[in-house]
C-alpha cells in the first residue's frame, strides 16, 4: 500500500505490550491501536498499522503496556475534601458521629465541585478514566464531569431525611428526574438511582426508585450488607435480610449495583447470579472500616458480575484502582483459602470490563475492542519495581504502582502525557483543597 492510500487517522498508539481485556487474559506484544474520532478503530500489530494508516500524531510506547481505563464502579468522590477526617472508627461511629455532621457544615455545590476536581485529577493520574459517582448535588457533579472530559455515572441521591441537595422524598425524586433528563443521551455522563442503603431509605422511596428504574431502564446504585449489624438491625425492623427485603420490592435484578456485600449466605450469592446483579467489591475501604470480607471469590465462582471501586477517600483514603486490585486479589486468596482465586486477569477484568457492566457500559468502554471508546491507559514497567516481566498482567496488579501510569485518554482526547495532567492547575487544587481543610476545621 503507498502512502497516498493510507487511512488518514487522528491517533495511532504503538505499545511495547497490550491488554485488551477481552479476549480473556491475552497480552499482545508489538501492537498499535487505532484512533479516530474518539473511538478505537483497529488493534493490529504495528507494521501492519504503519503501512495501512496515517495519523496525525503518533505515540511510541516502547517500555509501556496499554490498558482499558480504569473503572472505579463505586465512588464518593467530594469527599476527597474530607480525606483522613475520621480514621481507626467503625462504620456506624464514623459515619453518624463525624461524617453526617461535617458534610452538614460543608455541603453545597461549590464543596461538590471542588472535591469533584481534585478528584478527577488523582483519578487520571493513577489511570482511571471513568467512575460510579455517589453524592449529593449530582447536578454539580454532572457539570463538573462533564467539563473535564471525564466519564461518569452519576448517582441522584435518595434518602429519608433533609439535606442541602433536597429536603423531602417528593424533592429528592424530582431533582433526581430533572438531573437525569439534562444528560439524557449524553456522550460521557450517565445516570443512576443511588438509594443510600436500605437502613436508610424506605419501602415507599425503594418502590418508587424500582419503578423507574425500569422506565427509564437506568441502574440502582446502593450499599447493600456492608455490616453485621446492617443485617441484625434489618431482622429487628423488617423481619428479613437486607437483601431480601430488596428482593420483595423487585429491586434485586440486572439494574441492581450491590455495593460492598460482606455478609452473604450461599442462597443470597445464588440469588444475585439468577437476578443478574452486579456487586462492586470495595476491599480497601471495608478493611479499614472492619466491615467485613466480600466473598469476591465464591461471587465470581457463581458467575455473579464481580466489579471494584475504592468507595469514597474519607474511609480508603485514596482514589487508587491499582492497590484495589491488588488488595482484591490478595484479599479473596486469603478468604477463600485458595491461592488461585481472584486471579491477576480476573483482577484487571474487575476493574474494567465487569464494571464497565455493572454501569450498563459493556458495550462502551472497559476493553480495547474495535467500536468501543477510545478509553486507554499507558502504564511504563521500565521501573526497577517491575523488572524482569515474566507476566505482563500479574506485573500490572502485584508489582506496579499508579505512579507508573505515564498517559490517558478518554474518548481519544489525552488527559495526560508523560506523567503530567492537561489543562490543570495542579497549584489551585492544592490551595482549594487547604481552604477547605480550614472550613471543615473549623
Amino acid at each position: 500500500m503507498s502512502p497516498t492510500e493510507q487511512t488518514r487517522i487522528d491517533l495511532l498508539i504503538e505499545a511495547r505490550w497490550v491488554v485488551p481485556v477481552e479476549p480473556h487474559g491475552i497480552v499482545l506484544e508489538h501492537h498499535a491501536v487505532v484512533v479516530d474520532a474518539g473511538r478505537i478503530r483497529e488493534l493490529l500489530p504495528i507494521p501492519e498499522a504503519r503501512r495501512k494508516y496515517s495519523a496525525r500524531e503518533t505515540r511510541v510506547l516502547d517500555e509501556h503496556v496499554l490498558i482499558p481505563g480504569l473503572i472505579n464502579a463505586h465512588t464518593h468522590n467530594p469527599m476527597t475534601l474530607m480525606r483522613g477526617i475520621a480514621d481507626d472508627l467503625p462504620l456506624m461511629t464514623w459515619l453518624t458521629e463525624h461524617i453526617w455532621p461535617a458534610e452538614a457544615r460543608a455541603m453545597s455545590a461549590e464543596f461538590v465541585h471542588d472535591g469533584v476536581e481534585l478528584a478527577i485529577a488523582e483519578m487520571l493520574r493513577g489511570g482511571t478514566t471513568c467512575c460510579n459517582e455517589n453524592y449529593f448535588f449530582p447536578d454539580a457533579q454532572a457539570a463538573t464531569y462533564r467539563r473535564r472530559g471525564f466519564r461518569a455515572l452519576v448517582g441522584l441521591p435518595v434518602i429519608e431525611f433533609p439535606s442541602a441537595w433536597a429536603r423531602t422524598r417528593d424533592e429528592y425524586f424530582d431533582k433526581a428526574l430533572a438531573v437525569h433528563d439534562e444528560y439524557r443521551g449524553d456522550g460521557l455522563i450517565g445516570t443512576a438511582f443511588a438509594p443510600h442503603a436500605p437502613y436508610t431509605v424506605s419501602n415507599e422511596s425503594f418502590e418508587r426508585v424500582r419503578m423507574l428504574s425500569d422506565q427509564l431502564d437506568i441502574p440502582v446504585h446502593v450499599h447493600v450488607h456492608e455490616t453485621a449489624q446492617e443485617i441484625d438491625d434489618s431482622r429487628r425492623d423488617h423481619g428479613a435480610r437486607p437483601l431480601a427485603r430488596l428482593q420483595g420490592l423487585g429491586i434485586v435484578n440486572d439494574h441492581l449495583i450491590a455495593v460492598h456485600m460482606t455478609q452473604l449466605e450461599e442462597a443470597e450469592i445464588r440469588l444475585c447470579a439468577e437476578a443478574g446483579v452486579s456487586v462492586v467489591h470495595c476491599a480497601e475501604s471495608n478493611l479499614k472500616l472492619a466491615s467485613g470480607f466480600c466473598p469476591a471469590e465464591a461471587l465470581r465462582r457463581a458467575g455473579v458480575n464481580v466489579a471494584l471501586g475504592t468507595d469514597g477517600c474519607a474511609s480508603n483514603n485514596d482514589l487508587d484502582m491499582f492497590g484495589e486490585m491488588r488488595t482484591a486479589a490478595l484479599l479473596a486468596k486469603g478468604v477463600s483459602g485458595d491461592a488461585s482465586a481472584f486471579d491477576a486477569p480476573f483482577a484487571l477484568r474487575a476493574a474494567t470490563l465487569n464494571a464497565a457492566r455493572a454501569l450498563g457500559w459493556g458495550d462502551r468502554v472497559g476493553s480495547i475492542e474495535p467500536g468501543k471508546a477510545a478509553d486507554l491507559v499507558a502504564v511504563r514497567l521500565d521501573a526497577l519495581e517491575t523488572q524482569p516481566v515474566f507476566n505482563v498482567v500479574s506485573q500490572l496488579i502485584y508489582a506496579c504502582g499508579r505512579h507508573q501510569v505515564s498517559d490517558v485518554w478518554i474518548a481519544g482526547a489525552p488527559k495526560l502525557i508523560a506523567g503530567t495532567l492537561v489543562d490543570f492547575d495542579v497549584a489551585a487544587l492544592k490551595a482549594k483543597a487547604r481552604e477547605w481543610r480550614q472550613r471543615i476545621a473549623g
